[in-house]
């Protein structure tokens, strides 16, 4: 039986339609499929701002025991949360994330101890922790105290005029304090000048900036502390005078650094670049854009670090330590020596501009054993205590490098890394000229364009 219509041009073309219509249901059908079985996205953001950070992928996929991560919260709420920690789920079959409406199952909610909506809670192995709010840095925060056993202490010394804990205004370390315990750290005070002895409860000591010299039985005392296998941090300040205040320059804590291979050199390192104006910072704010391949700064190799009134230092082993650079300032950078401004302004000193070392960290070999390992001694060394004040800690990846020298003091390896992000101020900022230009441009320049050429396609057309 002949069927000419199907010869026709009408139903070859039905045909090709067809066919095309299959295979575009065939390819959309696929897509969904792979897209439901693989949740992947892709972030175009400059700051990887809805990408999960580096420490919290380190974190989860190092994962040994299974954590679950419950969310509580009404039905209709979930999806508001499923884009935050969906990306958590995905990372390793180690986590297992729930969802539940404490209204539908209000037995399951008591038994978690949820009282309001929103509240997060991690488990693993018995232990449970809370997270404070749906955002990655609570989260993180809470997975990292379920994870660490026991909980060490940052004690920061105090009497000399170092910065304060508890103090909130620009040079406080209120939010040093706060990160910190974030961490699941805990943070306390320790004046050397009342008793020089450091506490056994101290698993880290902060020498916060002092204003004035330490006598000699401070010094002997954090100098025992490391040679016996204690952990320090330093940060020492250039010995500036002004008219308001001066910093003196603690020759015997300099001492014994020199004597562990670290010089703290007498100067300030300025700022050539003029980067720096950008983001409201002057020329006495130098950048820390050099890292070196130790553990504190082999992740931050495209992060940026601000290093407000900052002193260079001089790195080098000694038979009894392994001393190495962790950061220096970009090549536009200078030195000035002369730091005696009680009788004027500081100008810009001459000289080829270059980069400086402005942070180093060592160990110390102590000989004994505990066991079967090696006893060592840490520390590290900054030209600058105003780089983790309330004013700086907040710039670039100053907050990392913070965390990341603790970690590392702490025998914490394991958690350095790149801290998740806080959202960051996009906003332009245009001088008075700048203004005056767009407006120009947008309100005469543009128009009188678009009025010229007008006139030129009607005169050829004329």
């Amino acid at each position: 039986m002949k069927m000419p219509w199907l010869k026709s041009r009408q139903a070859r073309y039905g045909a090709y339609a067809s066919t095309y219509i299959l295979v575009v249901l065939a390819i959309l059908v696929t897509v969904n499929y792979l897209a439901n079985r693989y949740n992947k996205s892709y972030d175009s953001t400059s700051n990887k701002r809805y990408s999960l950070a580096e420490q919290t992928v380190k974190v989860v996929k190092g994962l040994k025991a299974d954590v679950e991560l419950a969310y509580f919260d009404e039905t209709t709420d979930f999806q508001r949360a499923r884009d935050l920690l969906d990306r958590y789920d995905n990372l390793s079959p180690r986590l297992k994330v729930v969802y539940i409406d404490p209204f539908k199952k209000p037995a399951l909610a008591r038994q978690y101890g949820v009282t309001r909506t929103g509240t997060i809670i991690l488990t693993s192995a018995g232990k449970r922790e809370e997270a404070r709010s749906l955002s990655e840095e609570e989260i993180t925060s809470a997975l990292i105290r379920l994870l660490k056993s026991g909980v060490k202490t940052v004690c920061f010394t105090t009497g000399a005029g170092e910065h304060s804990l508890e103090d909130s205004e620009q040079p406080g370390y209120s939010a040093l304090k706060e990160l910190i315990e974030k961490n699941n750290y805990k943070t306390d005070t320790v004046n050397l000048l009342e008793k020089p002895q450091i506490p056994e409860a101290c698993s880290i000591v902060v020498v916060a900036g002092p204003r004035t010299d330490y006598p000699q039985p401070v010094v002997d005392a954090l100098k025992k502390y490391v040679e016996e296998g204690g952990r320090a941090l330093f940060l020492l300040d250039p010995p500036l005078k002004t008219r308001k205040e001066s910093v003196a320059e603690n020759e015997a804590l300099a001492n014994v650094l020199k004597a562990w291979g670290v010089t703290l050199n007498k100067d300030l390192i300025l700022d050539t670049s003029g980067i720096g104006g950008l983001y409201g910072l002057g020329p006495e704010t130098a950048l820390g854009t050099r890292y070196e391949t130790h553990p504190i700064v082999r992740d931050m190799k495209r992060t940026a670090t601000a290093f407000p009134i900052v002193r260079s230092l001089e790195a080098k082993p000694t038979d009894k330590t392994s001393v190495e650079k962790l950061v220096s300032t970009s090549r536009n950078s200078i030195a000035a020596t002369n730091l005696n401004l009680a009788s004027g302004t500081m100008t810009m000193p001459k000289g080829e501009p270059q980069s400086y070392c402005v942070a180093a960290a060592g160990t110390y070999r102590t000989g004994k054993e505990k066991d079967g390992n090696a006893v060592e001694g840490r520390f590290v060394v900054v030209g600058s205590s105003d780089f983790v004040t309330n004013y700086a800690l907040g710039f670039g990846g100053n907050r990392d490098l913070a965390m990341n020298m603790l970690n590392w003091l702490s025998s914490d390896e394991d958690l350095i890394s790149i801290r998740p992000k806080e959202p960051e101020d996009r906003r332009i900022q245009l001088t008075r000229n700048q203004m005056r230009m767009v407006r120009a441009v947008s309100q005469f320049v543009i128009p009188l364009i678009v009025i010229a050429l007008g006139i030129v396609v009607w005169w050829r057309r004329r």
